[in-house]
C-alpha cells in the first residue's frame, strides 16, 4: 500500500499560558484559601486560631506552617486581602518558580523569626500569632530591593511604584499598635530581603562572569 508523500503532520503544541495569568491564578488561589480557612474557622468557633506561632515555645512551632492562614476575624483578614493580591502578582512577575521560592523563604524564616522575638516588648502577656502579614511584608521587601539585585530597569520600576503605594506599611515592622504583630511584621520583611539575594543569585553571578571576562587594558 503506497504511503502519502509529504512531511509528517506536526500536532499543534498547547498554548503556553502568559505568566501574569499563571501568576494572577496561583495568587487569587491562595488567597481564596485564606478565606476557606477563616470560613471553617468561624464556623467551629475559631478552634484554629490557637495554632498560631507561640514563641518560645515547642508546640509553637507548628504555627510557622500554620500561622500565614489564620486570622483573627474578616476584618482581620480583609485587611490583608488586597495587598495579598497585589503583591503576590507583583512577585508571581519575577516567574512563578521564583515566586514559590520567594514565599516559602518568607513563610519559613519570618516564622521562624518571629517565634525566635515574638515576645520582644510583650511583658507579662504570652502571645499568639496569626496572619498573612508576615508574608506580606516579605513580599513588599522582596519588591523593594530585587530590581537592584538583577540590575532590571523594570524592576527596579516596580519596586519604586510599590514604594509609593505601600510605602508607609513599613511603619509596622516598630513597635506600635497593642495586639498587632510588629514582630512578625519584622521578620517578614528581613526574610524578604533574604530571598530576594538568594533567588537574584544567577543573575549575580552572570555579572560577575561577565566582569572577569573583560580583558584588562593598561597604559
Amino acid at each position: 500500500m503506497n504511503q502519502p508523500l509529504g512531511h509528517p503532520v506536526r500536532q499543534p503544541q498547547p498554548k503556553k499560558r502568559p505568566p501574569w495569568m499563571v501568576g494572577g491564578v496561583a495568587v487569587v488561589t491562595f488567597v481564596a484559601l485564606l478565606y476557606i480557612v477563616e470560613v471553617f474557622d468561624q464556623l467551629t468557633g475559631h478552634s484554629l486560631d490557637s495554632n498560631g506561632i507561640r514563641p518560645l515555645e515547642s508546640d509553637g512551632l507548628k504555627g510557622i506552617i500554620f500561622a500565614p492562614l489564620l486570622h483573627a476575624d474578616w476584618q482581620h483578614l480583609g485587611a490583608n486581602t488586597v495587598p495579598a493580591l497585589v503583591l503576590g502578582f507583583l512577585v508571581s512577575l519575577a516567574g512563578l518558580s521564583r515566586f514559590v521560592w520567594a514565599t516559602a523563604i518568607i513563610w519559613i524564616l519570618g516564622g521562624l523569626g518571629t517565634w525566635l522575638i515574638g515576645d520582644l516588648g510583650a511583658g507579662p502577656y504570652e502571645t499568639n500569632h496569626i496572619g498573612a502579614s508576615g508574608l506580606i511584608f516579605g513580599w513588599l521587601t522582596f519588591l523593594l530591593v530585587f530590581g537592584f539585585f538583577i540590575r532590571s530597569a523594570m524592576q527596579i520600576t516596580v519596586g519604586i511604584v510599590v514604594l509609593f503605594i505601600y510605602g508607609g506599611i513599613l511603619w509596622g515592622v516598630l513597635p506600635g499598635t497593642f495586639g498587632v504583630s510588629w514582630q512578625g511584621h519584622l521578620c517578614g520583611a528581613v526574610a524578604g530581603v533574604v530571598a530576594a539575594y538568594l533567588l537574584s543569585k544567577p543573575e549575580r553571578q552572570a555579572r560577575h562572569s561577565r566582569k572577569t571576562r573583560q580583558p584588562r587594558l593598561t597604559t
